[in-house]
């Protein structure tokens, strides 16, 4: 079967799905912005302010290409702006098969309105900046990704069992 990637914007579930998926697959879970944060040895919001997005951005193209080298039997999660670089979408389908974990956002929103964690969120007016982002990124989601499942209304074991029948 080999690795199964998951996609999607941010607070779509794809660290919590891709943990449990893990469990019920049996294969290791490694996720894409953990792994930048311990080679970097600081959050990615710090990241962000000291670096910008640029930087990280092209931290995340190193990441993808370290697991090309690695196992092919794991589940992988990525951050939400990966796939907006050509160069990522590329190396997602080589690297296995990508689920788009796909979210309304007012879905998003009513999960991420307490989280001070994400650096593109602060500031005034975040359901405006998550419903610009998220159309600016959907056709990259759609092209970077094999199975698309939209997870509003559904708890984690239907989305995991929808995405074990599609793989």
């Amino acid at each position: 079967m080999g690795n199964v990637i998951l996609i999607g914007f941010m607070g779509c579930g794809k660290s919590t799905v891709g943990l449990k998926l893990s469990y019920r697959l049996r294969k290791s879970v490694t996720d894409t912005d953990k792994e930048i944060e311990k080679a970097e040895q600081r959050s990615i919001s710090d990241i962000f302010s000291t670096d910008g997005e640029a930087y990280f951005r092209e931290k995340e193209t190193e990441c993808l290409r370290k697991l090309l080298k690695t196992s092919g039997n794991q589940i992988i999660s990525t951050g939400g702006g990966l796939p907006m670089r050509e160069e990522n979408r590329k190396l997602l389908h080589q690297l296995g098969q990508v689920v788009y974990l796909r979210a309304k956002a007012e879905t998003v929103y009513e999960r991420l309105k307490y989280d001070t964690s994400r650096p593109l969120l602060q500031g005034e007016h975040p359901q405006e900046k998550i419903r610009s982002l998220m159309a600016q990124r959907e056709q990259n989601y759609v092209e970077a990704s094999d199975i698309i499942i939209d997870v509003d209304g559904k708890d984690f074991e239907q989305i995991i069992s929808e995405i074990e029948k599609l793989i």
